[in-house]
């Protein structure tokens, strides 16, 4: 129901439990701005968090066809340069937590501003390093910084727009990861013709444009404060880390196929540049999906909007994995399409209710469920790979590969459902 909220200011006694206040440190936001206030979402501050989470998001892709390249040019092998990427995602993984809980007291504008300058300055040592350990290096740093970026991201928007205009929030500002994977291969490809270099330093530079917006427009805001104990204490919660895993789940699965699509739609989509205009395709399906989604937690219940999302997930890979036993060739190029883009509107869809439920668990220490989700994706995209490889490995066809994401999809859908019953009331976030 919407309905005009007064302006004025709450009660000095302090902010509602959950809620953010604005810092003494950094310039107040504007009244439309304060937290609970409903009217309109703060476009003009968001978009430039949609900028920063694209440069994030786009720097995972824009190397992924360009590993010969980098092999040849800082002397190593193939498998050595893919190291790049693996270390960019395990350092993520296992730095997202820690520091998320580290910087969850502190400004957050300042958090986000300093995130993002290191993760600029990483992918610039990276792109002008002159050995193969300089590359790392510069990874590495970027890593540190993409992961606290993420959390320090959602946490800002999960606290500073109300409840019932969070999913369309979150859905803008994940928009621009999303973007990021319809464009990463592409324009890493294209930009990549000249040299590896050239990729990563369009990454900084566009981190550097979000960073002048986000210095410019963004309202600071502190949450309430707490102690470091008391940040972590979601760590300690089974059913918080029961719910994390299904994001480890749904990538798990999604990269079990993804990491390989180009064996499964290789065979039967040859033409020169299919592929490419199909994981287009596959990116443009996934901000359909983010967006959908968005309005859809806005509407209803986000543990819904998710189950119903799983389940249209391990449809699609059971269907896919049926149809592709059975069909003939000129069939499979509809099915193999018709299949991929599914998935990408699904796995798209998941990431806004899965981290507003994520929120509504502990929503004092948002910022830090927000990077231990941050953490648990990179877990499962390196799950998944290792899951289709191992069937690869054992003997299965890549067509087959489907039939390993259903059955990580079911395993994925009866723990979301367990969390979503060990409960006795909803999980609703404050208003």
């Amino acid at each position: 129901m919407s309905h005009r909220t007064p302006r004025a200011e709450p009660p000095s006694a302090g902010p509602p439990p959950g809620s953010a206040s604005r810092s003494d440190a950094g310039r107040d936001a504007p009244a439309h701005l304060a937290v609970g206030e409903p009217a309109r979402l703060p476009y003009h501050a968001l978009i430039w968090l949609a900028v920063a989470t694209f440069s994030t998001g786009i720097d995972g892709y824009v190397l992924a066809g360009l590993l010969p390249d980098i092999a040849r040019d800082l002397s190593v092998s193939e498998a050595v340069a893919g190291q790049l990427v693996t270390a960019f995602a395990l350092t993520a993984a296992l730095a997202g937590p820690l520091l998320g809980a580290l910087t969850s007291g502190r400004e957050q504008r300042a958090t986000i501003m300093a995130a993002l300058a290191a993760f600029i300055a990483g992918n610039v040592v990276s792109a002008l390093a002159p050995t193969y350990a300089v590359a790392l290096g510069g990874r590495i740093i970027a890593a540190l910084g993409a992961c606290i970026l993420g959390a320090a991201v959602t946490g800002y928007v999960v606290h500073l727009v109300p409840e019932r205009s969070r999913g369309r929030a979150l859905s803008f500002v994940l928009g621009g990861w999303m973007t990021a994977t319809a464009l990463g291969v592409p324009v890493g490809l294209l930009l990549g013709q000249s040299s590896w270099r050239v990729p990563l330093l369009m990454v900084a530079a566009v981190g550097t444009l979000a960073l002048i917006g986000i210095a410019a427009r963004l309202p600071a805001l502190r949450y309430p404060p707490t102690r470091l104990r008391e940040r972590l204490q979601p760590l300690l919660r089974p059913r918080l880390v029961a719910g994390l895993l299904v994001s480890t789940g749904v990538l798990c699965a999604s990269y079990t196929c993804f990491t390989y699509a180009v064996l499964i739609l290789g065979p039967v989509h040859p033409q020169a540049g299919a592929i490419i205009l199909i994981m287009l395709g596959y990116g443009l399906a996934s901000m359909l999906g983010n967006a959908v989604s968005g309005r859809l937690v806005d509407r209803f219940d986000p543990v819904r909007v998710l189950t119903a999302i799983l389940l249209v997930l391990l449809a699609d890979a059971v269907l896919a994995g049926t149809a592709f036993s059975v069909l003939g060739a000129r069939a499979m190029a509809a099915a193999t399409l018709a299949w991929f883009l599914l998935a990408g509107i699904g796995n798209g869809a998941h990431a806004v209710p899965q981290q507003a439920r994520l929120a509504a668990m502990a929503p004092a220490s948002a910022s830090v469920v927000m990077a231990l989700n941050a953490s648990a994706i990179p877990l499962g995209v390196a799950l998944g790979g290792g899951a289709g490889g191992l069937g690869l490995a054992l003997g299965m066809e890549a067509v087959q590969l489907p039939w390993i994401a259903a059955t990580l999809l079911t395993a994925t859908l009866a723990l979301h459902l367990v969390v979503a019953r060990w409960s006795r009331r909803p999980h609703r976030l404050p208003g």
